[in-house]
């Protein structure tokens, strides 16, 4: 009889908070029993901003999880994003001392523990530290070097780091509702476990996750993490840029983009480039709503392109732009990224998941579905961790305290 485990996302959001809970088998294959979604608040471009808001949006978010799958969250996996994110490659490199030159698990975590040894300032936090690829006596290309021969192990890898301050504030808002958090999983490394496929990261791929505060972007070559950034811009600029030019209250400017919206708008005659729209009583031009969107994601798109570490995009991502996201929902959005870059572009939609997941096929829950595929990766192989004393101590301190409310 297979094993099953439980694993938790919270993907907190400057739009949206996503709490998931999902069922993992000894296989890894996940299966949603528990979706809770609510406006989020308290958050301005991934940041916290209103713990008290946002402590409270977010614990909205999870009962509602817990009430549809009747499971009680003790820990989760949380996403992490925002412009304070930065990233850097470094190698590290030691000797096989050994007799028989024989290469261990040991070594490599010897080889991981050399490559971070990289000066961090106390205001930042070490997120990931991410192998990208291995070489045993100058052979590269080695992605598990255990059991081969050598004296010497080299390591590639991809350290991403984020502001202590911004970290702790969110940290802070799970804690205070009796959650325990399995691990901090940088948001664009978690929605490519749920939308890009082996061969895209084999050949070179670009992950663009259009969110509502921030745009995420991860390049990925040859199987593994190259390139981490975070754009300050996303979906919020767009309805902020229709409100202002078209002199409508935010509210509506954003229902009018999700409805109306195109980057690319057909017309079917002269006449209907000034028919107008209309929502909650306010009326504007179909042609200047899409005029707006249309410009402010192309400035999006080339935004990703510069926080590429090299100009030649053609050759370092030749599998081109996955884009996900809320954002990505636009009509006419993969046309306009094929004419700007000439690459091909596609919609990425998160898959590899059943249960309860009609709410999940869309973009705009691709980090939350790929949160799950993470913990199902890093931890359903192995019994789930035991609770710490501190973890269990916040439980009961949370639940004694909702008693006496």
């Amino acid at each position: 009889m297979k094993k099953r485990t439980t694993v938790a996302s919270i993907d907190v959001g400057t739009t949206k908070i996503c709490t998931t809970i999902a069922d993992v088998s000894d296989g890894g294959s996940i299966r949603i029993v528990g979706v809770g979604i609510t406006p989020s608040r308290g958050l301005h471009k991934g940041l916290v901003v209103n713990i008290n808001d946002a402590r409270e949006a977010i614990h909205q978010s999870v009962k509602k999880a817990e009430q549809a799958s009747n499971y009680k969250i003790e820990s989760s996996y949380i996403g992490v994003t925002g412009r304070h994110v930065s990233s850097l490659n470094n190698r590290g490199v030691v000797a096989i001392t050994r007799n028989d030159r024989l290469v261990r698990p040991d070594d490599l975590r010897r080889v991981l523990q050399s490559a971070q040894n990289i000066k961090v300032p106390n205001d930042r936090k070490l997120l990931h530290i991410i192998p990208r690829g291995y070489a045993v006596d100058g052979q590269v290309g080695v992605k598990n070097p255990v059991g081969m021969h050598g004296f010497r192990l080299d390591v590639e890898t991809h350290i991403i780091t984020a502001a202590v301050t911004s970290v702790q504030n969110l940290i802070k808002c799970i804690r205070s509702i009796g959650i325990d958090i399995d691990d901090l999983v940088l948001e664009p490394l978690a929605a490519s476990e749920s939308v890009l496929t082996e061969d895209e990261k084999q050949i070179g791929v670009i992950l663009a996750d259009i969110g509502g505060g921030t745009t995420d972007v991860a390049v990925f070559r040859e199987g593994s993490i190259w390139h981490t950034s975070i754009l300050p811009v996303a979906g919020y600029q767009i309805t902020r840029d229709i409100a202002i030019g078209l002199g409508l209250p935010f509210d509506v400017a954003e229902e009018m983009k999700k409805r109306y919206g195109s980057v690319m708008p057909v017309y079917e005659s002269k006449a209907e480039t000034s028919n107008t729209i209309s929502e909650d009583g306010h009326g504007v031009s179909y042609q200047d709503l899409c005029d707006i969107v249309r410009a402010r994601v192309e400035e999006i798109v080339r935004l990703i392109l510069l926080e590429l570490p090299r100009s030649e995009y053609e050759t370092l991502v030749p599998a081109g732009l996955v884009l996900t996201g809320g954002s990505s929902n636009l009509s006419g959005i993969e046309s306009l990224g094929r004419d700007i870059l000439r690459l091909p572009v596609r919609v990425g939609v998160p898959t590899n998941m059943y249960g309860i997941t009609d709410a999940l096929r869309d973009p705009a829950y691709a980090t939350s579905v790929g949160l799950l595929l993470w913990g199902a990766k890093h931890d359903s192989a192995q019994t789930r961790r035991p609770r710490g004393l501190g973890a269990v101590l916040r439980h009961l301190t949370f639940r004694i305290r909702n008693l006496f409310r």
